[in-house]
């Protein structure tokens, strides 16, 4: 389990460096001012065919931009299960420890969420009811790909229904997956905003994850 733990910390130490990278590279690697207004974007050729390709879908974007909730309803959730153990047991301390840490790392996701909202990095390849808006990285994609993992992880940990486990996980990446093709289609992003959200998201995760199975073997140790 430590092992497991000090692995997945690597992991997600590197792709998080890696995002950073990545972050650098839009801003420094073909830039041409082909955004709306003349924006600067970076990999401009590689945004712009993939752009081109799929078009623009206001529907998928209005939908997906409505299942967005879905993910912060989760995150609710699960803030009223830590809030519950804390009124019951009447001790932060006494929380799942686990809980404990899922809070504050929806609280760092939520943190990304609106400082890339705050500093544009890109701006999104279409107006949005006639304004510019920040696109990078795509913040509805890191938002389900850092919360829908989150939920398979807790309920193979809490629920003993294997059944209920395994229909769970399934619409929970269907669901993602959904999420994730349909900001891509939508074309409302460039191409590397959401490979920008999926390597931060996997990053921050994959801390996440092996913070509780670290600190937890160091407890239980």
């Amino acid at each position: 389990m430590k092992k497991r733990g000090q692995k997945l910390l690597v992991t997600g130490t590197i792709l998080t460096g890696a995002f950073v990278i990545w972050t650098a590279l839009v801003q420094w690697i073909d830039v041409q001012p082909v955004g709306p207004n003349e924006t600067n974007i970076g990999f401009a050729s590689l945004n712009c065919w993939f752009h081109q390709l799929t078009g623009v879908h206001m529907t998928v974007y209005t939908v997906t931009d409505w299942l967005s909730l879905v993910p912060l309803l989760i995150c609710v959730v699960f803030g009223g299960i830590g809030l519950v153990q804390l009124i019951q047991r009447r001790s932060l301390f006494q929380v799942d420890l686990d809980l404990t840490i899922l809070g504050i790392y929806y609280v760092l996701v939520m943190f990304a969420y609106f400082i890339f909202e705050m500093i544009p990095v890109n701006y999104r390849p279409v107006l949005i009811d006639g304004r510019i808006e920040a696109s990078y990285p795509s913040s509805t994609t890191l938002l389900v790909l850092c919360v829908m993992p989150t939920l398979n992880f807790q309920v193979k940990r809490r629920m003993k229904s294997r059944r209920m486990i395994h229909a769970i996980n399934t619409l929970s990446i269907l669901f993602a997956g959904f999420m994730v093709t349909g900001r891509m289609i939508s074309g409302v992003h460039w191409l590397t905003d959401i490979i920008g959200a999926g390597i931060l998201s996997a990053g921050l995760y994959l801390i996440y994850k092996s913070s509780v199975l670290l600190l937890e073997k160091n407890i239980n140790a």
